[in-house]
Parts: C-alpha cells; structure tokens; sequence
C-alpha cells in the first residue's frame, strides 16, 4: 500500500465500492478498506469459498465485486480500520485524514486527502431475560451463519424482530433444513399495510419479500404480529421463549396473555442503527433521524459532512437501503472529484443533479422499511431489573436504573457511573438501550445525547499491533552508576 491517497473509502459494500469505482474512473488514486474477505457487505456477503455449497446465486453482487476489482482502486480486505485522525498540515495546506488497520499479515497506516465514510449500519438490541443464553444470535449474525457458512442457529428457532429481516433470517432456516418455530413481529399488520406505497417503488423486491412471506406460510409457520419477546429460557441453553402481545411503541400490555415456544435457538434484533463511530471520533456534526435510524451524520446535498473532505455514504450516513447506499457512494465519490479539483463544476452538476433525482426514486423502498424499525425507547419500559444490558461489562437493567436516580442524565455519566458501554464493544450493543432506559425514565432525550466515540474503534489485538518479540529485544537504558 502506499503512504498517501487522494480518496480513503472505509467499507466495500454497495456504498463504499460504489464511491470506489466511480473516484478511481476520475481518475483519482483511491483505496478501500474492509474487514470482509471480499467485497459486498451485509446485504451482498461473498460466499465462503471454504464451505462447499455455501450462498445463494447474486448477480448484483458479483456485479459490484468485478466492478470494484476492475476499477483500478487499492484493496485492503480482511483489514480492520481501529484509528482515525484528521492530520492538520500547519500550514496553508488542507488537513489530511490518516487510518490505522489491522490486517492477516501487517499493519496498515496511511492518509488520504478525502475520506469516504461507508461503513454500513449494526444492529439494534433491546435487550431480554435470556438474550445471553447460547443459542441466541441477532438477525445479521444469522444471516452470516446462514449464507456464507451454511451453519443453522438451531434445529427450532424463534426468530424475531421488526422490518424485512427476520422474514429473511426465517426462509434461509427453512432452507437450510431447520424448523421455525414462530416469527414473532412487534409491529401490527397494519405498519405493513402502511409501508405499501413505498415498497411498491421497487416490484422486484416487493416479488421477493411477497415470496418469504408465501413460503412462511405454506410451511405452517405461526405469526405473531403485534407481539414481542418477553423472555427466553433455559439454564446452559435455549429450551424456549415467553412472547406476548405489546402495544403500537412495542410496550408489553401487562394484562394480556402470554405464550411459551419450545425453541433451541432465538434469532432477534430491533432494527438498525447507522454504525457512525467515525464522524463523531473526528467530530463532525451530528442529528437525530429516527426515520433513518437514529443518530447520523449531517450531510448537504453532495453527501458532505461539517468536516471539509470527508464525506458519508450508505446505511452508515442514515438508513435509506441498498440501493439508495450505491448512489449515495456515488455523489460522495463526485463530491471528493470536484473538491479535489480533479472535476470541473459543470460536469459535477450535471453528474450529482441526475444522481439525486435517481437517489430520490431508490430511497423510497428503503425508508419505508426502516419506518418498520424506527427505534421506541418505550421497548425497554418493563425491562426487569436483572436483565444484563451491557454483556461486555455485565452491567443489568437495575444497576443502569440506579445510576439514573442517582442523577445521571447524560448517557456518558451513565457510562462513567455504571461502566456500561466500556467494554470490547464500544457500546454498539448497549447504547441504545442504556439511553432508552434513560429516557423511560424521565430524562429528556436532547439531554441523553450519544456515548463519546474512541479509538479502538473495534477490538484488535495487541499483537497485532506489536508483532512478535523477545524479552531481549525490548531495548532498556544503561544502570546509572551512583
């Protein structure tokens, strides 16, 4: 790799391979980074070339891996970004933006003159009694297992959770030869019925998703729309689930009736949230967006954020779907051209102006499911007191209560106070529903805020980093004599 860049691009799914490309056509000296052995993301994941019979036939996403692989970009793959800087020069000239990552056989630093952020989305747990058990996985992880390694979660599985992707999660274990117990839905019917109009701007995935839910049920599989989970069972593992019916902000209704399924597996998770630890490392501007779930960067119209040169793109900069990601990647990448000087300002019009309207047609399809799961702090309302919220610092329920009546009223001295969110994960896991136990509480959103963002940005580990070494290597200073 080389020391310097005119375009970074953290992330190789449609957004991120998208900008990729189409930098590197302008002829721009562009590198991409990624955790994954190949390119594609979540919603294109390459299948393991080690597991015979692994994934499923996808043309969009060998597509994009042969479009990226052609375009003439640097590839770090299998490279886990852990640092990231913006470097000021001290003179006249821009600042630069350096990376850090952590790959199979080396450390990579370099700096790039503009940095695409298109690092995608993570998944969103209000958490549950049991939700630590073995055998419970979110709904992204069980479509890795699922696709890439043809491994099932279970033999009985409870999969759970709002929006398209547990009816996904659902139709890969019947395709893998597994039983779904049930498919449990917080939203009605009706939230359905509502995001009709929106989902009708794509019929191709309409087809599909019309499909999963044919195959659900043909297959016998019970539907419980309007209902949550309560619990999950067991003592060394999943052995059921306890779910009943919740209100329309997905609040369990304490008079009604429960019901328990025999499982030995729980796939479930609440949505997503735009995974935008970088912006708020390097300080950009910030709002909330529940519609586009959650807190996100804010962005003008050619997907810059307050940060001169660094750009945002894809689910990471709010959730509008994969295909609005892939022109999101595009604007990004003109946008960088134009404010390298390497695009003259009438064709970056001409190129951003057609590709908004096109962003604005893509968009539709991807906010009408992620108005399915539009984060509800009333989720967590009757969470008990011993439910384990934070798994990385083992921090309950009761214990985030207490340190709330205590008089934390900002999401960071919660964390100071409890320790919830210092852990491997960074708060990924637990910030959402630390903050939704807050504001069940009382405390006003606009004083939660967000959890401060740090470098790691994911766990590494430390040999990575130092490499091998004796003892003796270890330079020390001469004895002083005295």
């Amino acid at each position: 790799m080389k020391a310097a860049y005119d375009v970074i691009v953290i992330g190789a799914g449609p957004a991120g391979a998208e900008a990729a490309a189409t930098a590197a056509g302008l002829g721009l000296d562009v590198l991409v980074v990624d955790e994954a052995r190949a390119a594609g993301g979540q919603v294109h994941r390459a299948p393991d070339a080690h597991v015979a019979g692994a994934g499923v036939a996808d043309a969009e996403g060998d597509a994009l891996r042969a479009r990226l692989a052609g375009s003439g970009a640097d590839l770090a793959l299998e490279h886990r970004v852990w640092h990231v800087a913006r470097i000021e020069s001290g003179d006249d000239r821009p600042a630069r933006f350096e990376i850090a990552a952590v790959g199979p056989q080396a450390v990579l630093q370099t700096q790039g003159a503009a940095l695409i952020v298109a690092t995608g989305a993570v998944e969103r747990f209000y958490p549950r009694p049991g939700w630590t058990l073995p055998g419970v996985v979110g709904l992204g992880a069980a479509t890795i297992m699922l696709r890439s390694q043809r491994v099932l979660p279970g033999r009985r599985v409870v999969v759970a959770g709002p929006g398209p992707l547990a009816p996904l999660v659902a139709n890969l274990i019947l395709q893998g030869g597994g039983q779904v117990a049930a498919l449990i839905d917080p939203n009605p019917l009706g939230a359905w019925f509502a995001a009709m109009p929106g989902v009708a701007s794509r019929p191709g995935l309409l087809v599909q998703g019309s499909s999963w839910f044919a195959r659900l049920v043909v297959k016998g599989v019970p539907a419980y729309r309007g209902w949550d989970v309560r619990s999950i069972n067991g003592s060394e593992g999943v052995e059921s689930v306890t779910v009943g019916p919740v209100d329309a902000q997905w609040r369990p209704l304490i008079d009604a009736p429960d019901k328990t399924i025999e499982a030995d597996a729980v796939c479930f998770a609440y949505g997503l949230t735009p995974a935008a630890e970088i912006y708020r490392l390097l300080g950009a501007d910030e709002r909330f967006v529940p519609a586009q779930g959650g807190w996100v960067p804010a962005l003008d119209d050619g997907q810059r954020t307050s940060i001169a040169r660094l750009y945002g793109a894809g689910d990471g900069a709010g959730l509008l779907g994969a295909a609005a990601a892939t022109i999101t990647g595009r604007i990004a990448a003109l946008s960088a051209a134009f404010d390298l000087n390497r695009l003259d300002a009438g064709a970056h019009d001409d190129d951003t102006r057609a590709a908004r309207a096109e962003l604005v047609r893509s968009a539709r399809f991807g906010s009408a499911m992620a108005r399915l799961v539009v984060p509800r702090s009333s989720a967590m309302a009757r969470v008990p007191d011993d439910t384990v919220v934070c798994r990385c610092e083992d921090i309950s329920a009761g214990a985030l209560r207490a340190g709330i009546a205590a008089g934390a009223r900002e999401i960071n001295a919660l964390k100071a106070a409890t320790r919830c969110g210092m852990g491997p994960c960074g708060g990924r896991m637990c910030a959402d529903a630390a903050a939704a136990l807050m504001e069940c509480a009382g405390v006003p959103f606009a004083e939660i805020g967000r959890l401060t963002a740090r470098t790691p940005l994911r766990p590494v580990p430390l040999d990575a980093l130092t490499g091998t070494f004796e003892y003796s290597d270890i330079p020390l200073p001469e004895k002083l004599d005295t």
